[in-house]
């Protein structure tokens, strides 16, 4: 069994993280640390997982005890955290802040994205946890920047849940302002571009354009709805066939023939993708839950890479579909 500890337990990506961790069949939780719940039941804070675990908040670190440390700490916690504490070197690392998904000289962090670096994630020791947005947005071009098709600026439009804001509340998160509320945020400056633009580049070094983002708030709980368009001269059919090949070993993201929609992933650790050319442009809709695919079902499924398990261990979750 691997033996996992959790940094920062309180918020909604830790409690979808211990809900996936409390029934892997290869993993247990050791401990769920969190200052201000100390004491506290886990279910006292994550309520969905009564009947599910008695686990109960520490604030204490059992760091020799464990195998695999998962931290879901404010951003630029993680690398405080790192800075301040001697970590075992027998101990692995899933980061899902933003602190280490840049590359840098001082970052023993591998990017988390299987798509992307698969290889690279199953010898690592740590991992940074990509982001939700970046996520949705990378699964919609990587098989463009493989094959050096990224010639001209890219277009993002993308819609996500209030739980991507965070566990506390805040004036845009209020339940009476999302509520039959859209608006957007951080237009052509959000964070994630950063991460997003390190991947495309390092399969297509030279592209050439810019990727104009306009993240936007939606009206619902969970989920992302990416819709990205660029110029592309390749016909349907072998855009269709790349993004096929790119995706065929790779078992969360699938090609689908038909307009996706959120409800098709919500709850699932699935990204679906869909081609349209319109003329010149080739539109791209990527859809995904924000909170799994995007946070924790990923972090899981680096850690079943690193650990050298079936990538889908622990993950077969599914859809409603209504």
């Amino acid at each position: 069994m691997i033996r996992t500890g959790i940094i920062g337990g309180a918020g909604y990506t830790a409690g979808e993280l211990i809900r996936l961790l409390i029934n892997h069949p290869c993993a247990e939780i050791v401990f769920v640390h969190s200052n201000s719940n100390a004491g506290n039941k886990i279910t006292d804070v994550h309520s969905g997982l009564y009947g599910e675990t008695d686990l109960v908040f520490t604030d204490q670190l059992f760091l020799d005890d464990i195998d695999l440390l998962y931290f879901c700490t404010a951003h630029g916690d993680t690398r405080k955290f790192l800075d301040s504490r001697s970590i075992p070197d027998s101990v692995k690392i899933i980061d899902l802040s933003t602190d280490y998904r840049i590359a840098g000289q001082d970052n023993p962090f591998i990017y988390g994205l299987p798509e992307l670096n698969r290889e690279a994630i199953c010898s690592a020791r740590y991992v940074a946890n990509p982001g939700c947005f970046a996520t949705g947005i990378q699964s919609a071009l990587l098989p463009l920047a493989v094959h050096s098709l990224l010639n001209h600026d890219i277009h993002v439009n993308a819609i996500t849940g209030s739980t991507g804001a965070g566990i506390k509340p805040s004036e845009t998160s209020h339940f009476s302002w999302r509520n039959n509320n859209v608006s957007i945020y951080k237009p052509f400056t959000h964070q994630h571009l950063s991460e997003i633009k390190q991947s495309l580049t390092q399969l297509q070094p030279d592209m050439p354009g810019e990727i104009l983002f306009i993240p936007v708030r939606g009206n619902f709980s969970r989920g992302i709805f990416s819709t990205v368009y660029t110029e592309c001269n390749e016909s349907q059919e072998d855009i269709i066939r790349i993004y096929q090949t790119h995706y065929k070993n790779h078992p969360f993201t699938f090609v689908t023939d038909h307009n996706p929609d959120l409800k098709q992933v919500v709850n699932t650790n699935k990204c679906l993708v869909h081609l349209q050319k319109h003329g010149d442009i080739l539109l791209i809709t990527s859809v995904i839950d924000n909170l799994l695919k995007g946070a924790s079902g990923q972090a899981v499924h680096n850690m079943n890479l690193m650990f050298n398990l079936e990538e889908t261990a622990g993950l077969h979750l599914k859809s409603s579909g209504f």
